[in-house]
């Protein structure tokens, strides 16, 4: 295995050198990125590979969920429970290893706690979102340990508009379950000093088509809104926003449905202070009042559990110029508070708990050559979790995760960029990990935590490569992670009923599962090239191929459960002044190599095409577009839901959509 990896990172380093021949002065890439750095630079400034789709992206897509958007991502991938609860996987590594953000603030829910939860961030109000992998992610919690889906928006106006009012709305009819979403957004100045933003959304979705049928309680209805302004004085900026959100989504497979609301306040402000080497000061947070029921419409919508949530995140940064050898420095502290309960049936899978963090954190970074530069990153972490786990004794734990990265970024011209990372990361366990209790309906998972777990260690180590031209773009990685102490949910292969009585084939439906902990490898490669075939006053064309993949085992040979199979795809697409257009096709590897009590899934292949037309040459913002998804309409399961067995992903869609800017 070990071979054909270092197979793979040759042929990606060999790949940059021949292409560098033919283009020896590189375009530089100016996407400016904000979560994997607190200096806003363009991404290939970083030593890890920073995943990013932009707005066009967003509304392409068009899904419920962040899971949705990232799918052309390499290495990431969707845990596919149902329309309104498909949370991003990165590498394998999902829910307490996966901090999902929005503008660099938690999100504020539970679904860390099942994957029927869903997170209350719909893609509709992101202008971004960017994905970060390995050692970057030490700057957001140790819960980040696996990654960051960071969604980015004006929500907190950054800076004045160029204009007195700006704005978008779209909306959009899908042909699968009927959906129908409408969204818009307005930014505005009043006065010199004062931004203002609002945006709202709207989505209906009913259950969606498969193959050869339909698939029960898959439907989707959402709203949201929110509103908020910045007052900027100088070079520095204070300014606050609400936000509501509400669903009700349906649980395939099942009866019941969720209806969530979340009331967010947030709170963000930037001081220039230009005090000697201090140049910045920014200060960040939020507090959400989350709740959602579990209802069962064939009993009168009767509620049969609760889950709530109340939670504020606050962090503030100070960034530092030159000093000494040091050509850029921050440090930072960050603050977060969880309280966790669940009433009805909910309450006997999970008792009240309370998490309580503090940590403080650094990044900087050394030229040491005039093309080689040093990335070093730490955090020290303090965590509490108190709760109750199924010996009905209360349990307060403590832990301390340290954890450090050092990096190096390397230029050898302008159109190649290597980067190589090692870190150590630490984790402590989450609350589901250390108290779960009994019957959870939603995954029908009968599961038992374990008070007495250690923190989670990775030990790991990537290597990058970016080469950019005039003509070819390509961004790869190769990397892996030794673990100590992974914790996961093992399935025993025995069923329970709702008193956890379990035994082997005794027609129950809930699986026995319990949280443990193993030494674990894991191993993976991402890459994604996209080459101009045409280029033309009239347009062009480009080329595009993608693909990722991982393998984790145990140190005892047996699989880690619920790891994604590989993916590869291409595609071509045009762009022009009015029209674009673009096909991909992509391949999900079966997946043979499960954990125990799982079943193998098939491969399947998706085909996708969108098609956006600009009908006014002096309105490029007026745009209309048609978006199709699974055009063949081929039966597609998730491998890594639990439900995978008996839910089926959509299948034909074809999308309108008309969106006008302004």
């Amino acid at each position: 295995m070990f071979r054909s990896y270092c197979r793979t990172a040759a042929f990606i380093a060999a790949s940059a050198v021949a292409i560098s021949h033919a283009a020896s002065a590189g375009e530089a890439n100016n996407e400016i990125i904000v979560t994997a750095s607190p200096f806003s630079r363009d991404a290939d400034s970083i030593a890890t590979i920073v995943g990013r789709v932009d707005r066009a992206e967003i509304l392409r897509h068009g899904g419920a969920s962040l899971a949705d958007v990232l799918d052309e991502v390499p290495g990431v991938t969707g845990s596919g429970f149902a329309a309104g609860s498909s949370r991003p996987v990165i590498r394998g590594f999902d829910a307490n290893r996966v901090r999902i953000l929005e503008n660099g603030v938690g999100s504020f829910d539970v679904s860390d706690v099942g994957p029927d939860h869903g997170v209350p961030i719909d893609p509709l109000s992101a202008l971004s979102v960017e994905v970060v992998r390995g050692a970057a992610t030490l700057r957001f919690g140790s819960q980040a340990i696996g990654g960051v889906v960071n969604a980015i928006n004006n929500r907190i106006p950054l800076e004045m508009p160029a204009k007195p009012v700006t704005g978008e709305i779209t909306g959009s009819y899908g042909s699968n379950g009927q959906s129908k979403l409408g969204s818009g957004m307005l930014d505005a100045a009043l006065g010199p000093q004062f931004a203002v933003h609002a945006d709202g959304f709207i989505r209906r979705a009913g259950d969606y088509d498969i193959p050869g049928g339909t698939q029960s309680n898959s439907y989707f209805r959402g709203f949201g809104f929110s509103g908020g302004g910045s007052y900027f004085f100088g070079d520095s900026r204070l300014g606050a926003a609400g936000v509501r959100y509400e669903t009700k989504y349906g649980i395939p497979g099942e009866d019941t449905f969720i209806d969530m609301k979340q009331t967010k306040g947030l709170f963000g402000s930037s001081f220039a202070l230009d005090a000697g080497a201090l140049t910045t000061l920014t200060v960040d947070g939020g507090y959400a009042d989350y709740a959602h029921s579990e209802k069962d419409p064939t009993a009168g919508n009767a509620v049969l559990s609760t889950f709530l949530d109340k939670e504020w995140d606050s962090r503030a940064e100070a960034l530092f110029s030159a000093m000494g050898p040091i050509s850029a420095a921050a440090l930072g502290a960050q603050v977060q508070h969880k309280e966790f309960s669940a009433l009805g049936e909910g309450g006997d899978f999970l008792f009240p708990a309370t998490t309580k963090s503090a940590a403080g954190f650094g990044f900087a970074e050394v030229p040491l050559l005039p093309k080689l530069r040093l990335q070093l990153g730490a955090r020290v972490e303090r965590v509490e979790v108190d709760g109750t786990p199924a010996s009905n004794t209360p349990v307060a734990r403590g832990f301390t995760p340290v954890s450090g990265s050092a990096g190096v970024v390397f230029d050898p011209s302008k159109a190649i960029t290597l980067g190589l990372t090692v870190a150590s990361a630490a984790r402590a366990p989450a609350q589901t990990e250390l108290f779960a209790r009994g019957p959870h309906d939603g995954p029908l998972t009968f599961e038992t935590g374990d008070p007495s777990l250690d923190i989670e260690r990775a030990n790991s180590i990537e290597a990058t490569l970016r080469f950019r031209s005039s003509v070819v773009e390509i961004e790869g990685a190769v990397w892996g992670a030794r673990f100590d102490n992974y914790i996961y949910g093992r399935l025993t292969g025995n069923t329970c009923d709702e008193d956890g009585n379990c035994a082997p084939h005794n027609g129950e439906e809930l699986k026995e599962l319990f949280y443990e902990q193993r030494d674990a490898d894991f191993l993976g490669a991402e890459a994604k090239a996209t080459v101009s075939l045409y280029q033309a006053p009239a347009g062009t064309v480009a080329a595009v191929v993608l693909a990722d993949y991982v393998r984790a085992s145990f140190q005892s040979n047996l699989n880690v459960p619920r790891i994604p199979p590989y993916h590869v795809g291409a595609g071509l697409a045009w762009a022009s002044a009015q029209v674009d257009a673009d096909v991909m096709l992509k391949y999900t590897g079966t997946l043979n190599r499960i954990g125990f009590a799982e079943t193998p899934t098939k491969g399947f292949a998706s085909l996708d095409a969108s098609l956006a037309w600009r009908p006014l040459a002096s309105r490029p913002d007026i745009e209309v577009s048609l978006v199709g998804r699974n055009l063949t309409d081929r039966l597609q399961r998730n491998a890594i839901a639990l439900n995978k067995d008996t839910v089926v992903l959509p299948g034909r869609d074809v999308r309108f959509m008309v969106r006008s800017a302004f």
